[in-house]
């Protein structure tokens, strides 16, 4: 099973989720992305956003590959250019931090570790640029009856939780979490030898993939290798 990340681009974006590609929730103040659907044609505004933000900004998302097949995304970008990050009751964003805007792996993909490996491209990335932080708005009631347009826009909490942030602002719907990024980085290591072992020996490849006589030694445990 081979794992790919790459970066949000104007070619790659038509690998996101439909839906996903014709959101433009956070991309747009309340008002404009009514105007957009009504127009029929979100997903001209979503290109429209990526397109500046990147040039403007740099990358703002990134995508990851499972066997070539798109499995999952993020998406992120400064406050300033998301709108919607001034309506939820737990705003501001600190100003040390980019905002996450939005995480989604296929269901068929869940499980393997891949919105592990996400934020772990996203905090190599933006550190690298000099940002010390990422926040999100966390949904604490993803999945629960009611506002159902907004569940799909706005991640679990508990997925953000998941993968190393901490709650800053609570909230019984919309609690507002950060993850500094030297803490992203620092089990860097230790997650993907034991994700790459635990993915090794699940796959079909992992399960037939001989051992070499010449290279392993005489105390090495017989079994599936991690994934290379």
């Amino acid at each position: 099973m081979s794992r790919r990340l790459v970066n949000l681009t104007l070619d790659t974006l038509e690998d996101l989720p439909r839906p996903c590609r014709q959101c433009v929730y956070w991309e747009l103040d309340p008002v404009a992305a009514e105007r957009a659907r009504a127009a029929g044609d979100p997903g001209l505004e979503k290109e429209a956003w990526v397109s500046q933000t990147l040039l403007e900004w740099g990358s703002c998302g990134k995508l990851v590959y499972v066997d070539g097949m798109p499995a999952g995304f993020v998406m992120y970008a400064p406050p300033a250019y998301v709108p919607r990050s001034m309506a939820f009751p737990t705003s501001p964003v600190s100003a040390d931090a980019a905002l996450l805007t939005t995480a989604h792996v296929v269901s068929a993909f869940a499980g393997g570790g891949l919105g592990r490996m996400l934020i772990q491209g996203v905090a190599r990335e933006l550190t690298k640029r000099g940002i010390k932080a990422i926040e999100a708005f966390g949904d604490a009631k993803f999945g629960d009856a009611g506002e159902e347009g907004v569940s799909r826009c706005v991640a679990p909490a508990d997925y953000f939780l998941s993968v190393g942030f901490k709650t800053v602002r609570p909230h019984p719907r919309y609690p507002r979490l950060r993850l500094e990024l030297r803490t992203a980085l620092s089990w860097k290591s230790d997650v993907e030898y034991a994700l790459e072992k635990l993915l090794g020996s699940m796959s079909p490849e992992g399960l037939l993939r001989p051992v070499r006589p010449a290279t392993r030694s005489a105390t090495a445990p017989v079994g599936p290798s991690a994934a290379g």
